[in-house]
C-alpha cells in the first residue's frame, strides 16, 4: 500500500503542471493584448496626423483621439492583468522565476501565495474599471440635473474605492506583507 501511495501522490503532485496551460495563453493573451492596444495607439497617431496636415477636423475630433487613447489604456491594463496572473500561477505552482529574484524592478511580479495574487489582480482589475467608466464618461450627454448627480455620485464612489484600496495597501505594507 505504502508504494501505491507514493505512486498517487506523484501523480497527484505532478497535475500541477496543468496550470502551464494557463501561464502560456496567458501570456500569449497578454501579448496580444500589448500588440492590439499599440496598433491603436499608432492608428490614432496616423488619423492625428492626417487630420493635421490636411486641417480637416471632424466635429468629435478631440473626443475620438481621448476616446481610442484611453482604450488602448484599457487593453494595457487589461494585458498587465494577463501578465500578473501568469507570472503568480508560474511561481504559485511550478517554480519561482530565478530571473526575477535577482531583479530589482520586478517587485510587482514577486507571488508568495494566493491571497497576494487575487489582490495584485483586484487592484489592476479596478484601474481597467475606473478606465472603462472614464471612457464611457467622456462621450455622454449629460440632460439634467438628475444625471450630473448620478454622475458625481459616481465619481464618489470610485473616489472612495480607491480610498480604501490605498488603505489597504498602506496597512499591508506596515505589517510586511509585500
Amino acid at each position: 500500500m505504502n508504494i501505491l501511495e507514493k505512486i498517487f501522490e506523484h501523480a497527484l503532485w505532478n497535475t500541477r503542471l496543468f496550470s502551464l496551460l494557463a501561464v502560456v495563453f496567458g501570456m500569449v493573451g497578454a501579448l496580444i493584448l500589448f500588440v492590439v492596444a499599440s496598433m491603436d495607439i499608432y492608428n490614432v497617431a496616423v488619423y492625428t496626423l492626417e487630420a493635421l496636415l490636411t486641417h480637416h477636423h471632424p466635429s468629435n475630433f478631440h473626443e475620438k483621439i481621448v476616446g481610442d487613447i484611453i482604450g488602448a489604456v484599457d487593453l494595457y491594463l487589461i494585458a498587465v492583468v494577463m501578465l500578473l496572473f501568469s507570472f503568480g500561477l508560474y511561481e504559485l505552482f511550478i517554480s519561482k522565476i530565478d530571473p526575477a529574484e535577482s531583479s530589482e524592478s520586478s517587485e510587482i511580479l514577486k507571488i508568495k501565495n494566493l491571497d497576494q495574487l487575487k489582490d495584485k489582480l483586484a487592484k489592476v482589475i479596478v484601474m481597467v474599471l475606473i478606465v472603462s467608466f472614464f471612457k464611457r464618461v467622456i462621450n455622454m450627454e449629460y440632460n439634467g440635473a438628475l444625471e450630473m448627480l448620478y454622475f458625481a455620485l459616481s465619481i464618489f464612489a470610485l473616489a472612495v474605492g480607491l480610498y480604501f484600496l490605498h488603505k489597504g495597501a498602506t496597512h499591508s505594507e506596515q505589517r510586511g506583507e509585500r
